[in-house]
């Protein structure tokens, strides 16, 4: 049975979006803390993806303005390539969530998302509306307007065509549709059980795109499509009406931080390293223009006629006096001397009937302990716990100041809500309060997961039946500590969620989420198993124990048509941790088809389908998940004559694996290999994506590789993006493209023994994944050996044809097909080739390491034919 059930923390962390963690400290933190407090102005940013977001302008009104600032990003980013690493789809998502998260800590702001599913580079705005459906993610837009309260929302695009990507144009028209739907009460009312309506009082748009190091296009991320800066018509198509607002200083330096916000925001992008968009930091002048398109115009700030201050709230005058006394007299070496007079601001706000009211009465709370010293953690003994162990939680509450602190009580909540057995404590300086738990975790507690992950997506869109869920970049904590602490006699409230700390030899501190996991994993080789011939295989299944002395029975559950030898077997593992393979031997039918293979463990009188993906990086804490031990079994005629293949891993892809599955001899190629290796000894080499991006030694060996062709090897080199450096030329000497003046984009050039180029942007890709495919040469080798290619081996691809086509290349390349989106001229370029002495060169563009892990047939076909070109 499957059991990917979430439990929550429910409360004020769902009504709000979860903090963004601290990156600053010490007294800059507390004296953005106290600012922050005297502020209640909000922004809210919406774009469509990780990296779209104008961080110095976040950073502006966050870390700047100390106002509540959040970036909508509508989707996670999950079809785009990835630098480091081979994982794609939810899992690229994943990491570009932790990293969007990663960069909010410098830049100050908060993190949502929609449901909504990132599928690739798009064209048009219809495409990506058809493929999301309009107003499932319109309604989620006017969910987190509505819970978040903005007064200002500016958006990052303009909803034309100049944005260039489909995606950026729905974000927004979506963005437009829903400042006025968000104060409709008509709209969505299934919202207003939770919510109120909303009317933000301005909407602003971004007035240029490209290229800053805080706004979009900023980085290699693979996706790009933003046009060059141009401003924004005076009447707009959807027919809001555009007036030049001021400018945004985000050059301007902030001294308690030591940077401008133009400094934090490259911090804050290089946070997003799976797309490359690492960066130095540039001090100087810097501005954000923005125009004024809903709401009343703004001539001197952008919250003209707007007011930020206390004084909006009804009985918010004297907490404003209080808090500009507290910033006016305020002592950096001293802090606990602003805590009497913070004291004497929280029954002000606590009698205040509003949720900004209630927001500041979390952050006062939390200023408190920071003017405190307080040092307060809950702290699980062990990262990961199972259903019906026992997890020992140890909570410490140190008081680092000469306040006046009594801990009082503390209660956990999540997966158990019960009160601590701890008495109060007076805490003098340096003393500490210990709680010590030990917790039975119920049999049938239900595992961690992504709460987007829980149920399988719906084409394009995840399924998110939690309303209150929606919206929220990470999932709750699993289990969280409420502690009440009394200050000089005054009550506080402190909330921290379990995790496990630990100290990693390489990086230091480190720290994961408390994760309920299931007794065993059930681990696949891969997700797709692909049967060339009616031949059998051997299957290995790894059975991974998360407790001691594991055992029961793995049973594979196969379809009719194909067997499965032995149908189960017993495993037993004394030490967690550990694993036990166990071998099956699966013959497929005869015919071609296309099925599911079920792997289950019963353990304890409970069947496990399911098993455990740790994505790990360095730059955000370990996250686990939990996908379904299923593999999809792909019988198909694939013939290949290549048996041996060495493999140049460039940014990272599932291509080896796949190619093994063919029954190919792959073997990672290393800089030595490339250096000094016998290159003669295998029939083809393969480049992998963006190879000549991320290896500096493919380049200075470029010459061996052609040497390789041209004494009889088959080279095939998979895209490129456009600013590859060109093997044969210095840096920053990259050659004009002959074959098209008027191309001034960087391209690739030379990566071959006679130059092709390939240009950037996103003009030269197709990515509609259906588009039809013809074949320009139809005799040519390519289609006919050992496999005879038409065009239904195009059928049952994913997300996309290819990217980075080439565009004009050296008469002695041949071209074998054409396709195109539609509206668009027919592109020849991603399939190139030519014979270079007794070998075979081939470029190709179409995006092989997205179709051969997803198992589609016609394209194992083709790219066994490329392998087998002589």
């Amino acid at each position: 049975m499957r059991n990917f059930v979430l439990t929550l923390v429910l409360g004020v962390s769902l009504l709000a979006p979860l903090p963004a963690q601290r990156s600053f400290s010490g007294a800059a933190e507390i004296e953005q803390s106290l600012h922050k407090l005297n502020e209640l102005g909000t922004v809210l940013h919406i774009a469509a993806h990780p990296d779209d977001e104008r961080t110095a302008v976040l950073a502006y009104f966050a870390r700047g303005r100390h106002m509540r600032t959040a970036y909508l990003s509508l989707t996670r980013g999950e079809g785009g390539q990835n630098l480091i690493g081979s994982e794609q789809g939810a899992q690229l998502g994943i990491i570009r969530t932790q990293e969007l998260l990663a960069a909010r800590e410098i830049d100050g702001a908060e993190q949502f998302f929609t449901r909504a599913i990132d599928f690739g580079f798009t064209r048009t705005p219809e495409e990506t509306m058809q493929k999301w459906g309009h107003d499932r993610i319109l309604g989620d837009v006017v969910w987190v307007i509505r819970r978040y309260r903005p007064d200002v929302i500016f958006l990052g695009f303009s909803g034309t065509p100049r944005d260039g990507h489909g995606q950026h144009q729905a974000s927004a028209i979506l963005g437009k549709e829903a400042f006025t739907a968000a104060a409709d009460p008509t709209k969505f009312p299934e919202q207003l059980k939770y919510v109120k309506v909303w009317q933000a009082k301005r909407l602003l748009q971004a007035a240029g795109f490209g290229g800053a190091p805080g706004g979009p296009g900023g980085g290699r991320g693979g996706r790009g499509g933003a046009a060059p800066a141009q401003p924004a018509p005076a009447v707009q198509p959807d027919g809001f009406e555009a007036t030049n607002g001021p400018q945004v200083d985000t050059g301007a330096f902030n001294p308690i931080l030591g940077y401008s916000y133009e400094e934090l925001a490259v911090l804050s992008r290089s946070m997003h390293h799976s797309q490359g968009t690492g960066a130095m930091r540039r001090p100087g002048a810097g501005r954000a223009g923005m125009t004024v398109i809903g709401g009343a115009p703004a001539t001197r700030d952008l919250f003209d006629g707007i007011d930020t201050s206390w004084n909006r709230l009804p009985g918010g005058a004297p907490v404003k006096a209080i808090f500009d006394e507290v910033i006016r007299d305020y002592e950096p070496a001293h802090p606990e001397k602003a805590i009497p007079l913070l004291l004497k601001a929280r029954p002000l706000i606590a009698a205040i009937d509003d949720p900004l009211a209630r927001i500041k009465l979390a952050e006062l709370d939390e200023a408190i302990a920071l003017c405190a010293g307080l040092y307060v953690e809950a702290q699980a003994r062990q990262p990961e716990v199972t259903p019906g162990a026992t997890l020992n939680i140890n909570t410490t509450v140190l008081n680092r100041s000469a306040a006046k602190v009594t801990f009082e009580s503390a209660r956990i909540e999540g997966i158990w809500n019960q009160d601590a057995a701890a008495k109060p404590a007076t805490l003098g300086y340096n003393q500490s309060a210990d709680i010590a738990l030990s917790l039975a975790v119920p049999p049938n507690q239900p595992y961690t997961q992504p709460y987007w992950l829980v149920k399988p997506p719906t084409a394009d869109v995840y399924r998110v039946d939690d309303q209150q869920l929606i919206g929220l970049a990470d999932t709750p904590p699993a289990a969280q500590m409420r502690i009440h602490l009394t200050v000089d006699g005054t009550p506080i409230e402190l909330v921290r969620p379990v995790h496990h700390r630990y100290a990693d030899r390489a990086y230091g501190e480190r720290v994961r989420p408390l994760e309920v996991v299931p007794t065993v994993a059930v681990n696949l080789p891969t997700p797709v198993a692909v049967f060339p011939d009616s031949a059998a295989r051997k299957v290995q299944v790894s059975v991974q124990a998360h407790v001691a002395n594991a055992s029961g029975e793995l049973r594979l559950e196969a379809p009719a048509g194909w067997k499965v030898e032995p149908r189960a077997q017993a495993f037993k593992i004394e030490t967690s941790g550990e694993q036990q393979v166990l071998t099956f031997q699966v013959t497929p039918p005869a015919g071609e088809t296309t099925a599911a293979l079920h792997a289950v463990a019963n353990a304890g009188g409970r069947d496990i389908a399911s098993g455990t993906q740790v994505i790990a990086h360095p730059h955000f804490p370990a996250q686990t998940l939990f996908p379904p031990s299923d593999i999809k079994l792909v019988r198909a005629n694939i013939k290949i004559t290549a048996k041996k293949v060495g493999y140049i891993m460039g940014a990272g892809d599932e291509m080896p694996e796949a190619l093994r599955q063919l029954g190919i001899d792959v073997t990672l190629l290393t800089q030595s290999d490339l250096e000094q290796g016998d290159l003669s000894r295998f029939d083809a080499i393969v480049a992998g994506v963006r190879a000549y991006n991320v290896r500096s030694d493919i380049r200075a060996n470029q010459q061996r590789l052609l040497d390789y062709v041209k004494n009889g090897g088959t080279y095939v080199v998979q895209y490129q993006t456009g600013d590859s450096p060109d093997p044969a030329a210095p840096r920053g000497q990259q050659p004009p493209n002959p074959f098209n003046q008027q191309q001034t984009a960087p391209v690739t050039t030379n990566l071959g023994p006679y130059p092709f180029f390939v240009p950037g942007g996103n003009k030269y890709r197709i990515t509609v994944e259906e588009a039809p495919v013809k074949f320009p040469n139809q005799d040519s080798p390519l289609l006919q050996y050992p496999n005879h290619i038409n065009p239904k081996d195009f059928e049952g691809w994913v997300q996309e044809r290819g990217v980075y086509f080439a565009v004009g290349w050296d008469k002695h390349y041949e071209t074998v097909l054409a396709s195109e989106d539609p509206g668009e001229p027919p592109l020849e370029g991603g399939l190139i080739w030519t014979r270079y002495g007794k070998g075979v060169y081939i470029f190709t563009s179409y995006s092989w390491f997205r179709q051969l892990p997803a198992g589609v047939p016609g394209a194992y076909r083709l790219f066994a034919n490329l392998l087998s070109a002589k």
